[in-house]
């Protein structure tokens, strides 16, 4: 029993110097949670690191191959229509199938390109309630706090956007030829699918994994952060 509280009492003093500076480390991260609410725009921040997201990584989505080559967001066949990949490639229609593929990440691209405005202002304007816990939250909570609060007016707008695309490319035309040809063929379940539909989904899916990978770098990485706002705002997520 003596020994143990000799041990107790010895213990406070092996480090001293370590254990003041971890108090005084503790205070300071404190006070500046504290304080973290007054006059320091998180929401701000956020908002400033989801249109970087946009900036930095969406605007990838836009070029020739933005999706094609990208298998994080590449747009392959339908579910439902995998069917009819596997029938056009037996009767050596293999080509037209990959064409069919290439033609929706063509419209994506394109529909990216020319809808960017819109996810830049659905970015300005979205309202971020409890942005602290959002901030405090996962390494993509902001990206999901988006997709949560604007996947359907986006769709709305979006949409419209991808329908005009997929004429642009010529997607229409090719899929209009795929499905002629295997509705066509013997035994088959005549199909119909809403490629407008399809597109749209996978596109925001694409865009939401894009602006996920810039949170992502932000967050962990202090470099990312080129702005004073970013800077001062996702200090206080180091301090978690």
């Amino acid at each position: 029993m003596k020994k143990t509280l000799l041990l107790l009492f010895l213990v406070p003093f092996i480090g001293t110097a370590q254990l003041k500076d971890i108090l005084k480390t503790a205070t300071e991260k404190a006070a500046v949670l504290t304080k973290s609410n007054s006059g320091l725009d998180i929401a701000g921040g956020l908002r400033e690191a989801l249109n970087k997201g946009v900036t930095e990584q969406v605007s990838k989505l836009t070029k020739v191959d933005g999706f094609y080559k990208n298998d994080a967001v590449k747009i392959l066949m339908p579910e439902e229509l995998v069917k009819v990949d596997r029938a056009m490639r037996k009767i050596g229609m293999g080509n037209l199938a990959d064409d069919g593929i290439k033609a929706l990440n063509r419209a994506a691209e394109d529909a990216v390109k020319e809808a960017t405005p819109i996810f830049v202002s659905a970015i300005k304007n979205i309202t971020i309630d409890d942005a602290k816990s959002i901030l405090m939250g996962s390494d993509n909570a902001a990206t999901t706090y988006l997709q949560t609060s604007t996947t359907k007016p986006l769709y709305a707008k979006f949409s419209p956007v991808v329908q005009t695309s997929i004429g642009k490319v010529g997607a229409d035309f090719i899929w209009t030829s795929i499905i002629k040809k295997y509705n066509s063929l013997p035994f088959v379940s005549k199909v119909n699918p809403d490629i407008t539909d399809y597109v749209t989904n996978k596109a925001l899916e694409g865009v939401f994994k894009m602006i996920t990978i810039e949170e992502k770098n932000i967050r962990s990485n202090l470099n990312a952060r080129t702005s004073v706002v970013l800077k001062k705002v996702f200090a206080l997520q180091d301090m978690k």
